[in-house]
C-alpha cells in the first residue's frame, strides 16, 4: 500500500511539515541497542554522538529507517524503565502514561509481513501474532490477508526491543476517506464515565 493514505485531498497549510526527521528514545546499553537495530533489523546505523565534553552526558545514535530516522540516547544516570507506565507491559499492548511513547510502528509492506515474522523469530525475539485492525474488532490471523474483515485498514506485528520498547512492523491496506474520521475526540473530563463505562461492558 502506498504511502499516500487520503483521497480527500487535506493538506497541512500551517506548516510544511514533510514528515518526521528523527524519533528519539532512551537505550539503557547503547552497544545492545545497536546490535539490535542494525544486526536483528538492519538500520544502518549513519551518526554517532557524545554529549558534554569528553562524552559526560553521554551518547546519541541515529539509525536509517529509509525516509526518517531512529535515534537513541544513553544517558549514564537514567532511570529505569516501569512497565505500565513508561512502557508497555504486554506482546500486544497495553495502557502507558501520559507524555510516554507507547510504541513505534516502522512502515512494511503488509503482504510480507508473514515473512517478516518468520526472520524475527529466527533471530530469537519474540513476535505476536499477525493483528489486523479493522472498523469491527481487532483480529489475530489469519496471516493471509485476502481472509480479513473488508474494513481492514492496517495489519501488524509486534515485538520488543533489548530494553522492552515496543515496536511494531506495520502495513496499510487501504486509503482513507472522510468516512473514517468517524470518532468524536474524548477529553480529560471524559475519563471519569469512560473507565465506568468500560467497566460495565467486562463485568
Amino acid at each position: 500500500m502506498d504511502r499516500q493514505l487520503t483521497t480527500t485531498g487535506k493538506v497541512n497549510r500551517k506548516f510544511e511539515i514533510r514528515g518526521i526527521n528523527h524519533i528519539a528514545l532512551v537505550s539503557s546499553d547503547m552497544q545492545r541497542t545497536v546490535d539490535f537495530y542494525e544486526g536483528v533489523l538492519g538500520m544502518p546505523l549513519i551518526k554517532t554522538y557524545e554529549i558534554g565534553p569528553n562524552g559526560r552526558f553521554g551518547q546519541h545514535f541515529f539509525f536509517d529507517m529509509g525516509s526518517s530516522s531512529l535515534a537513541f540516547f544513553w544517558f549514564p544516570d537514567a532511570p529505569a524503565s516501569v512497565p505500565g507506565v513508561t512502557s508497555v507491559s504486554s506482546l500486544i499492548g497495553s495502557v502507558t502514561a501520559i507524555g510516554t511513547m507507547n510504541h513505534i510502528a516502522l512502515d512494511v509492506d503488509a503482504d510480507r509481513l508473514p515473512e517478516y515474522k518468520a526472520r524475527l523469530e529466527a533471530a530469537g525475539v519474540e513476535v505476536s501474532p499477525i493483528v489486523h485492525h479493522n472498523d469491527v474488532a481487532p483480529a489475530l490471523g489469519p496471516d493471509a490477508l485476502e481472509d480479513v474483515h473488508e474494513s481492514n485498514w492496517v495489519s501488524s506485528i509486534y515485538f520488543r526491543d533489548p530494553d522492552g520498547i515496543h515496536v511494531e512492523f506495520a502495513g496499510w491496506t487501504r486509503l482513507f476517506t472522510e468516512a473514517d474520521i468517524a470518532c468524536k475526540a474524548a477529553t480529560a473530563a471524559d475519563a471519569e464515565g469512560w473507565s465506568a463505562k468500560r467497566d460495565a461492558i467486562t463485568a
